[in-house]
């Protein structure tokens, strides 16, 4: 039987779940195990949806949605994304069904607020055991959609005071996780007046992450 395209089977969920074709895209929040405040950066969503449905035409819902990885609700939402400082772990049950919702269309946007990396990249090795982390060079298109980042990922909070970089995981040759480090997109796209951030470096985080949902949402 010949397997459906990725973007078909998200239409299918929402046919069947009797939503109309022109309802709102919906985006998600991940909740995660492990002892990481999965629910950092509690703004940051909420002001990302503005921007692209104002800046881009997007058509996203204005509120996004809480979901568990190990809950079957994750295939309601065709872009997840998951941030926080320090440990993440998901039980066998918990990686399966990521990675039955990434292999059927879904995707996965990890930041690193500060100290994840370690946790979160071996997690998702459960997740698809002979896929290698890849470093993506400036060039990707991801960093060239609505807006133009020549050097890749902005620098929107200082960490370590190394350059920022994006990895992602690939599976049949598709992106199905980007993770995003030493740059903190998540803090960039909070209320201005969390972290004090400068107008200029509060707008350019928000372009990157319009330049990411922009990209998940063009991808085959």
């Amino acid at each position: 039987m010949k397997q459906l395209p990725h973007k078909l089977l998200f239409l299918l969920v929402a046919v069947v779940c009797c939503q109309p074709v022109h309802a709102q895209t919906p985006i998600a929040l991940l909740k995660y195990n492990g002892g990481g405040d999965w629910y950092a950066n509690p703004t940051s969503l909420t002001n990302l949806i503005v921007f692209c449905n104002t800046q881009l035409n997007m058509n996203l819902a204005p509120q996004y949605a809480t979901v568990e990885v190990g809950s079957v609700d994750l295939m309601n939402y065709p872009f997840v994304h998951a941030t926080g400082h320090g440990n993440i772990v998901f039980s066998p049950q918990e990686a399966d069904n990521l990675r039955t919702y990434l292999v059927s269309g879904g995707f996965l946007h990890i930041d690193d607020n500060y100290g994840l990396k370690e946790y979160a990249m071996a997690q998702m090795q459960k997740v698809f055991p002979d896929a290698k982390w890849i470093e993506l060079p400036f060039s990707h298109e991801i960093f060239h959609q609505k807006y133009d980042f020549p050097h890749g990922l902005p620098k929107i909070h200082e960490h370590d005071n190394l350059p920022p970089k994006a990895y992602a995981m690939f599976h049949e040759g598709r992106m199905v996780c980007l993770f995003t480090w030493e740059c903190d997109l998540g803090d960039g796209w909070e209320d201005i007046d969390v972290h004090n951030d400068s107008p200029e470096k509060h707008l350019t985080a928000l372009q990157m992450g319009a330049n990411i949902l922009q990209f998940v949402f063009t991808l085959d």
